[in-house]
């Protein structure tokens, strides 16, 4: 992070984005792929907050966003671990936001649905309509509709919104 900030500056605004998944049941699944989940979706969203935090302390500023997911808010079959890792996204959100609420740091999150990535359009074309049909708005969400998320977010005008979800998930779950 130092050669980062010596080149650029401090780092002010964070989005934490790493996901993969290594979908079985539980009994189907090795502790081995229970780990590369939970390190890769969690454990990265820890790595680089607890590297930038203290900078964004020191200049008391920063805007945290973390990409949960909605599985990790209703979870999903054969996704224990990937369901496990983004909804320890959610909670590690909220601690965090109390954390850094009196430096100026806002911590959110953001739950996005299916949305229309090289990821999901590999999914068989069968369970694709399956899980567009379960979709109120009818369709895949877009990249650019997370992106709108994320810069409000990170804008000025959103000081207040800190410890908040936001999902983004065309009506798929709601609580």
């Amino acid at each position: 992070m130092r050669s980062i900030t010596n080149r650029l500056g401090p780092i002010e605004i964070l989005i934490n984005n790493a996901g993969i998944t290594r979908d079985a049941t539980i009994t189907g699944m090795t502790r081995d792929t229970w780990e590369i989940v939970i390190d890769t979706n969690l454990g990265s969203c820890f790595n680089v907050c607890k590297a930038t935090f203290d900078g964004m302390k020191n200049g008391q500023f920063g805007r945290i966003v973390n990409i949960g997911s909605i599985n990790g808010q209703a979870g999903q079959y054969g996704q224990v671990n990937y369901a496990a890792a983004k909804s320890g996204i959610h909670g590690f959100t909220k601690a965090l936001a109390q954390e850094g609420a009196r430096f100026g740091i806002t911590v959110n999150a953001i739950a996005p649905g299916y949305i229309d990535t090289d990821v999901v359009r590999a999914v068989p074309p069968d369970v694709l309509k399956k899980i567009i049909t379960r979709i109120p708005v009818g369709r895949l969400g877009k990249a650019n509709d997370i992106a709108r998320g994320v810069v409000f977010l990170t804008a000025d005008e959103a000081d207040f919104v800190t410890g908040s979800t936001i999902s983004i998930n065309g009506g798929q779950h709601m609580y």
